[in-house]
This record gives C-alpha cells, sequence and structure tokens, in this order.
C-alpha cells in the first residue's frame, strides 16, 4: 500500500469505520444467498443483539455504568415498531419504523438518565432493574392497546421492487422475506457500530472514558459528569430502539414474555464474554448467544438426549463457558485477543537485531559477544 493510502487510511476514522462497514455488508450479503430462512432468522437474531450489545458496551464499558434495562428499553422500541406496523397494514416503510422507534425510545432514555444521572454502581444497577421489571408490566396493565399478554403482531411489507431488481441482477435468485429482515437488520447494525465508534473515538468517547476511569480528575478538568452520564445512557437507549425495532421485525410480534429481565442480562452476559469496551466484543458476544445454544441442543439431541434434556443442557455448557472465558481471558474474548496483539508487538519491536559482522568475519549478538582483536598477555592483561 502507498505511503499516501497508508497516512489516509491512518488518518480518516470515520473512513476506515464506513469502509468496514462496507465490507461486512458484502459479506453478509453473500452468506444470506447460501443459507436458508431458518439461518437468516439466525443472523437477523444475531444481529439485533449485537446493536443492543453495542450500545450497553457504550454504557458500561466506556462510561462505567452498569444498566439492567436495557431489555425494557428494547421493548419501548418493539412497540413503538408493532404500532406502526400493525396486523393487515404494512405501508409504513421500514426505515421510518426503525427511525421512530429510536426517537421514542431515546425520549425515554433521556428522561431515565436525567433520573439517574446521580445514580452509579448499583444504585444505578438497581434503578435500570426497576424499569426492566416495570416495563412489561405497563404493557399488561394497558392490555386493550398494546395486546396484554398476547402482544402485537406485526405485519411485515415485502420485499420492495428495487431490493427484488438488485437481487437478482446480482445473484440471479429472488429474495425471501427473511432475507430482507435480515439484511435490513445487519444494515441498521452497521450504520449503528460506525456511529458508535466515531463516537467512542472522538472527544465525547474520551469524556467518557475520563468519567469511567476517575470522577474526581475528569470535574477537576471541566467536565460534568452529569450531562457526560445522560449523553452515555441517551446513546445506549438509542441502540436499544432501534435493536427492539429489528427483534420486532424477525419475530413478528412483541410481545411482555420477550422482554423480560433474561433478556437485560443476557445483553450484559455478551457485553462481558466480548470484552467491555469493544465493539466488536459486543458482536462476538451476540454470536456467541445466538449460535452456541442451538448448537449445543442439536449435539445433545444426536447423542441420544430427549428433548427437554438437550435444551436444558444448552445453558449448563454456555455457563461453562462463560466461566472459562472469566478465568482464562479476563478482558473478554475480544479484549484478551487484543491485548495479545500489543504484547506480540510489542516483543516484535524490542527483539535484537543482528550486529553487522567485523572484518575478521565474526558476529556479535548478545549471547555470543564479539571477538576481542586487541592482543593480551599470559595473565590475561592487554599488552
Amino acid at each position: 500500500m502507498p505511503a499516501k493510502l497508508q497516512r489516509l487510511w491512518r488518518d480518516s476514522v470515520l473512513g476506515r469505520h464506513v469502509l468496514v462497514a462496507l465490507v461486512g455488508l458484502l459479506v453478509v450479503l453473500l452468506l444470506l444467498e447460501t443459507v436458508n430462512d431458518f439461518r437468516a432468522i439466525q443472523l437477523s437474531s444475531m444481529a439485533y443483539l449485537g446493536i443492543a450489545a453495542g450500545g450497553l458496551t457504550i454504557l458500561t464499558g466506556l462510561n462505567g455504568q452498569i444498566s439492567l434495562g436495557h431489555g425494557a428499553l428494547m421493548a419501548i422500541g418493539a412497540y413503538t415498531a408493532a404500532l406502526m406496523l400493525p396486523d393487515r397494514d404494512a405501508s409504513t416503510p421500514l426505515p421510518l419504523v426503525v427511525l421512530v422507534s429510536v426517537l421514542v425510545t431515546l425520549a425515554v432514555g433521556t428522561a431515565v438518565g436525567a433520573a439517574a444521572a446521580r445514580l452509579h454502581g448499583p444504585y444505578l444497577a438497581g434503578a435500570t432493574l426497576a424499569l426492566a421489571v416495570a416495563v412489561p408490566g405497563i404493557a399488561l396493565y394497558f392490555g386493550e392497546t398494546l395486546g396484554g399478554e398476547q402482544g402485537l403482531r406485526v405485519s411485515m411489507p415485502d420485499v420492495p421492487v428495487w431490493a427484488l431488481d438488485a437481487e437478482y441482477l446480482l445473484t440471479g435468485t429472488e429474495m425471501t422475506r427473511s432475507g430482507w429482515v435480515a439484511l435490513m437488520a445487519w444494515t441498521t447494525l452497521a450504520v449503528t457500530y460506525v456511529l458508535l465508534a466515531n463516537l467512542s473515538r472522538g472527544r465525547v468517547g474520551r469524556r467518557w472514558r475520563a468519567v469511567r476511569d476517575g470522577e474526581v480528575s475528569a470535574e477537576l478538568a471541566g467536565i460534568r459528569l452529569g450531562r457526560s452520564r445522560v449523553s452515555a445512557f441517551m446513546v445506549s437507549a438509542a441502540a436499544a430502539g432501534a435493536a427492539g425495532a429489528m427483534l420486532a421485525f424477525t419475530v413478528r410480534l412483541a410481545a411482555p414474555s420477550g422482554f423480560t429481565l433474561t433478556l437485560s442480562l443476557t445483553l450484559l452476559t455478551a457485553v462481558v464474554l466480548g470484552g467491555l469496551g469493544s465493539l466488536g466484543g459486543a458482536l462476538v458476544g451476540a454470536a456467541l448467544l445466538t449460535f452456541l445454544p442451538p448448537f449445543v441442543t442439536s449435539v445433545g439431541s444426536d447423542a441420544g438426549l430427549s428433548d427437554l434434556r438437550a435444551a436444558e443442557l444448552a445453558p449448563l455448557v454456555y455457563g461453562l463457558v462463560m466461566i472459562a472465558v472469566i478465568l482464562l481471558a479476563p478482558a473478554g474474548i475480544a479484549g484478551s485477543f487484543r491485548a495479545w496483539r500489543i504484547r506480540r508487538q510489542a516483543r516484535v519491536a524490542v527483539a535484537p537485531a543482528p550486529v553487522a559482522a567485523s572484518a575478521t568475519g565474526t558476529t556479535g549478538t548478545p549471547d555470543s559477544p564479539t571477538r576481542s582483536t586487541v592482543p593480551t598477555s599470559s595473565k590475561g592483561t592487554p599488552t
């Protein structure tokens, strides 16, 4: 790569993130051509879990706030999407539905973040835990509008004509609804990650890290702690709203049973497994949450276990994997890989270079010093 391109790649943060996102979208598009509808739904699930985990890693990994209520924020985004796409009426464009879901969840996240701006640690976790418990109850209380225990069914629109034409022109195949939803989910993930990556690398991200590393030092530096915490919570809530809309598109339902405390704990688990503060780690954690349980269940069924026992085997294996990651890779999968790469680069940088050969043909290394050519006496002193 020419020096000019290398310098442009190093200095242009936005361009680098956009290029990586486009390459990732191209890989997903090619992958969708080779999988069936079930795998497409799994890819959609990985995408919306990755979106929510990416927002949570900004809040927890970069700003140091622990939230147990992101499942509730996803519920707000999902119900907003379901109200805009009711059953038997799918005329609203999907991008508009996602945008409105993000704005509604952002408004709720701003109110919650402002109320909890003075809280941190277990106190903030307790406040967001109350949110996670209360939101499904609100859906039950307003059962006539929000569908009660049965929830709201989401009517998916047909695949746009331009998407069908482009798919047929590029691959010669016709895109299904599941493939279209998966493509929309991964496009939303790519846009979200580009925005989150640029925020984390900019001035806003440096403020978040300063508050996380030392509140007193950050305040002495002129950073407003409350504003920093509220902004991180707002960004994280917006990502959760987009993830909730994608969840509603994928399962075609918004019901209280899908947004229990388990979902919030699952998102926090994905962030810890992947590595706090790493968007790539959040995506790795989402992949483990999506593909590991079905794989373990399939292995258990093939081994002769009943369906119930095979399903119970998945949480056990997932727990063992989490314990192994905590013991062997305390910084998470992505964090430990990054630390290993930094150590490897440091070893290569400090590795001794071979010394040039002397006129007598001998070479010098740290283990084999260069032989002296100064004559010495029999007692070992120079003559």
